[in-house]
């Protein structure tokens, strides 16, 4: 029996941040990241707690800034203007999803365009769709990472990119582009409708967050396959890859979890480095 090889997103990340930590241990100052946290969205607190754990590990500082979903957005706002301003503090980011009420893109556009380390502000968005960003979005990033660890030649590959939002769709198709791939984006009501396309596509990359909607019959023999959909069903975590079902298909595949998540957190810690060694 055939099986799809596993990148490991942990093997990854763990190579990232070693490199990190030796950086910033040869470094006098130490760079800092602070995140804003807005409600009890459980999600959002396990993930800012995973980066807190590993900005502290790498000996990276960390500023939690945390507020109740009643805050008003005025005092998020200035909660951003004290931060540009902090020298100690070189990048910023903002936990989504922000409770209902509050304006996500009037407040990432808050932030510093020199601390956005997520990539989110629409000054960095219009400079990375144009190849001119000095900072990847951490996503991409990520994924393009995972595809480039698989050790395959990834030029002139077909990729399609499934995803929820447009928004999502133009940066993760440039960032392919940029990479030499030739890409196209699917939403999930197309999906039905574009199985062939799905089975032809050499490179797939899927953030629907539909648990185990793509099963290894859609899936091209020696496909890479990026799955960035994550969703807990029970007790269990499960992607948007039904993993049991690509027994028998060759080619990549990233686990759920243990895939994009943890080089996620590792492309933050970079853009944050990064910023603090171009903050002069």
């Amino acid at each position: 029996m055939t099986y799809m090889k596993l990148l490991s997103g942990r093997l990854i990340a763990e190579k990232m941040l070693s490199a990190l930590k030796a950086d910033i241990l040869a470094s006098e100052e130490k760079p800092g990241l602070a995140v804003v946290l807005v409600g009890e969205n459980q999600a959002s607190r396990i993930y800012v707690r995973l980066k807190e754990k590993r900005a502290k590990e790498i000996g990276m500082n960390f500023f939690l800034h945390k507020f109740p979903a009643q805050t008003s957005q005025a005092e998020i706002l200035q909660c951003l203007a004290e931060l540009n301003v902090n020298e100690k503090v070189h990048g910023i980011i903002v936990q989504l999803p922000l409770p209902a009420g509050f304006e996500t893109e009037k407040i990432i556009f808050a932030i510093d365009p020199k601390k956005d380390v997520d990539g989110f502000h629409p000054a960095n968005s219009a400079k990375f769709l144009q190849g001119k960003a000095s900072l990847w979005p951490v996503f991409p990033s990520a994924i393009v990472r995972l595809l480039e660890s698989s050790g395959e030649n990834l030029v002139g590959k077909t990729a399609l990119v499934l995803g929820n939002s447009k928004e999502f769709g133009v940066v993760m198709v440039s960032a392919l582009q940029q990479k030499g791939l030739s890409a196209q984006f699917l939403t999930a009501s197309e999906i039905p409708s574009q199985l062939g396309k799905i089975k032809a596509a050499e490179v797939l990359v899927s953030a629907l967050g539909s648990p185990e909607l793509l099963s290894g019959q859609m899936l091209k023999d020696g496909a890479l396959v990026i799955d960035g959909g994550i969703e807990k069903v029970g007790d269990r975590v499960l992607g948007d890859v039904d993993f049991g079902s690509t027994k028998g298909v060759t080619g990549y595949l990233t686990p759920v979890p243990g895939g994009v998540g943890p080089v996620t957190i590792a492309c933050l810690l970079e853009n944050t480095w990064l910023a603090f060694k171009a903050r002069k």
